[in-house]
């Protein structure tokens, strides 16, 4: 695989699985974002004419990477995809009861599951298994829609807006497949995601990974690999995560943020002094990255936070 030369070396040991994975992800999130970038270039905003203190405007060595489930949206992305699928007639009611049984769990708990999210990709893996992926993509465009759209936090969309109006890109990064992720990337204007990949040939799903599941070590394998590729500096690059499962993957780059942070997240950024966020309750953190983007963002959106770009050069 061509992404094996983009590797630079390591901090923190990660398996051979978590490699493959991450290189996989960041291959596929690359070829995906070429699109996803000439799309944005025909309504791409005005350049920022100074440059405030963070983000940087025009710094093309920088770029963010943002977790998506209870970080980007509320809930788990591959459990309203099982909802979609089974509205389509993809598995029977005895799987949407589990599938809805996870995604309460998951709400409820605030963290990631393994067993619960290991159980859910093998479910998908087994339900979409013979499907052609272009099949999946078009029904992932309307899963958006019906359950998707109304869950994603406006504070954390302002940030990502943020980093677009100085000039960023933004990709998402999720154990979600990455066909999945990237139709959500698309839909909020970011650069492309990566994701866990499932095994195609010819166009249709074999029901098997390539690698793991894009999931903790793996996420930072395919952030690693996508930064060499795309020749980013990760001391200049941002991060946002709510888990604890995302340490190796902040802990790679010079503006972590935790984000509508776990138990375990919330003391492991207190004590290295990384900002923090939480848009469940609105209460104000005791670090904040991009004070106005971030506050008015939940309310307002991607606007406030090029108005608050705007005000800080002031």
């Amino acid at each position: 695989m061509a992404a094996l030369g983009w590797l630079t070396p390591r901090r923190r040991s990660a398996t051979a699985r978590s490699v493959l994975a991450g290189e996989a992800s960041a291959e596929a999130a690359r070829k995906s974002s070429q699109e996803l970038e000439e799309l944005a270039h025909e309504g791409a905003p005005d350049e920022v004419g100074a440059e405030p203190e963070f983000p940087v405007v025009g710094d093309d060595k920088a770029a963010a990477f943002f977790d998506l489930d209870n970080t980007v949206m509320q809930g788990a992305a591959l459990f309203h995809f099982g909802r979609g699928l089974y509205k389509r007639k993809f598995f029977e009611t005895r799987d949407l009861a589990r599938f809805a049984w996870q995604q309460a769990w998951f709400r409820l708990a605030g963290f990631e599951d393994p067993e619960h999210m290991q159980d859910a990709r093998d479910s998908a893996l087994s339900i979409v298994k013979g499907h052609r992926v272009a099949e999946l993509m078009s029904i992932g465009e309307e899963i958006y829609d019906e359950y998707m759209a109304e869950r994603i936090w406006p504070g954390t969309r302002a940030l990502a807006e943020a980093h677009l109006e100085a000039g960023q890109k933004v990709w998402l990064v999720t154990a979600a497949p990455v066909e999945i992720a990237t139709v959500i990337a698309r839909r909020l204007g970011l650069t492309g995601a990566l994701g866990t990949v499932a095994e195609s040939v010819d166009g249709v799903y074999t029901g098997k990974l390539v690698g793991e599941p894009l999931h903790g070590p793996a996420k930072a394998e395919a952030v690693r690999a996508l930064a060499a590729a795309e020749g980013l500096d990760l001391r200049r690059c941002a991060a946002y995560s709510d888990s604890h499962n995302d340490i190796p993957m902040l802990s790679l780059v010079g503006h972590p943020y935790a984000i509508n942070p776990d138990a375990k997240l919330r003391k492991h950024a207190r004590t290295l002094d990384w900002r923090l966020r939480d848009y469940r309750t609105g209460r104000k953190a005791a670090k904040v990255g991009i004070p106005a983007a971030a506050g008015v963002g939940a309310v307002a959106g991607g606007t406030a936070a090029a108005i608050a770009l705007h005000r800080r050069r002031r």
